[in-house]
């Protein structure tokens, strides 16, 4: 009996979800992005117009950004991200969340949700889990 071995062009590559991950600071991105490259192919950016500039160049499924940043906010960023692509699906991380300011993300933003720092990698990693389901269902639903 001999052992078949098939070659790596037989084999289908599995297809990973794209996520984006947005913040100024390089050590807090370089976790996130590290958390989520287990299950996603993760793309980075360091600021706001950063990001709309890679929006433009790729498809995400969902977007995860910190919400104080120098030249612009996530919650600006993700209001303008809602209007072009409605299907991606928005996560903020924030350190401090005032009421007003919940309502209005979720009204403006239509946040998938919110997470308050400090974020462990577990919750991370499965909201946007979650986040990757809500949008295939929204883009099969019609």
């Amino acid at each position: 009996m001999s052992d078949v071995v098939e070659s790596p062009a037989a084999v289908p590559a599995v297809s990973r979800d794209e996520i984006l991950v947005v913040d100024d600071e390089s050590s807090l991105l370089a976790v996130f992005a590290e958390a989520l490259s287990t299950r996603f192919n993760v793309t980075t950016a360091t600021s706001a117009r950063e990001a709309e500039f890679i929006l433009r160049k790729k498809e995400f499924k969902v977007v995860v950004t910190d919400h104080l940043m120098p030249g612009g906010n996530g919650m600006s960023f993700l209001v303008r991200a809602r209007e072009e692509f409605p299907h991606m699906q928005r996560i903020l991380v924030t350190g401090y969340m005032k009421p007003e300011m919940l309502l209005r993300s979720v009204n403006e933003a239509a946040l998938f949700r919110y997470l308050l720092k400090p974020v462990s990698m577990v919750e991370l990693v499965g909201t946007v889990q979650e986040a990757v389901k809500l949008h295939d269902f929204s883009v099969s639903a019609g």
